[in-house]
């Protein structure tokens, strides 16, 4: 009896081992998969390359590398605060404020510049956000021009709309004249997709800026 019992005890702890060692290895893989959580009042910040070579920056310690050419890095957070920020070839005091999101944007012959993104809570809809840092008031519209999407957005300034998932054609409008078709960009649930607004002079470059999918 006092056999049967012991090995049933040693049964039950073999399983209790093989079930925590199990779970470890699943925080672990989940670990892999989603990276580090970032801690209470961190800042994020990405950096959008609106050149023609590949951008490099650093905030602090926070290193963005190899950034294409008209291509973003995803966001990386950093504890809030003020920092001196390397963009390329300059430089950049920032002011990082906690649970806030930014971009810091290169553009050719430009000093770089500070960007705000605010968080997007609705996981049922998309978000589309224009971010105009042309000189010119800009209209998102249906690639037919019939139907305004983002409104006369200011220079320097920000517009967006909540849509459904879809894949959509559009275009953008100084006016009643067309800048350019934008390229298919397709939206996802509680995802936000800018369209960065480059240039002066009648010379606009518009990219949308997604996160970089993961490979």
């Amino acid at each position: 009896m006092n056999r049967q019992k012991n090995r049933h005890w040693m049964s039950c702890a073999c399983a209790l081992v093989l079930g925590i060692g199990a779970l470890q290895g699943v925080q672990a893989d989940e670990g892999g998969l989603y990276g580090p959580q970032a801690p209470k009042g961190s800042a994020f910040v990405r950096a959008y390359n609106a050149s023609s070579t590949e951008l490099s920056v650093n905030v602090g310690n926070t290193a963005l590398t190899d950034v294409p050419p008209q291509g973003s890095s995803d966001f990386k957070f950093l504890p809030a605060g003020n920092y001196s920020a390397q963009v390329g070839s300059g430089n950049l005091s920032v002011k990082l404020e906690a649970d806030r999101y930014y971009t810091l944007v290169n553009e050719t012959g430009k000093q770089p510049r500070l960007v705000e993104e605010p968080p997007y809570r609705n996981k049922q809809k998309a978000l589309l956000r224009v971010q105009n840092l042309s000189d010119a008031t800009l209209t998102l519209k249906t690639a037919d021009g019939k139907t305004p999407v983002v409104e006369d957005v200011a220079p320097d300034g920000r517009g967006e709309r909540e849509i459904n998932p879809v894949k959509v054609g559009l275009a953008l409008f100084d006016g009643d004249r067309k800048v350019s078709d934008l390229k298919p960009v397709s939206l996802q649930r509680g995802e936000v997709v800018c369209l960065y607004v480059t240039g002066s002079g009648g010379k606009l470059a518009p990219v949308w800026v997604k996160r970089p999918v993961e490979t």
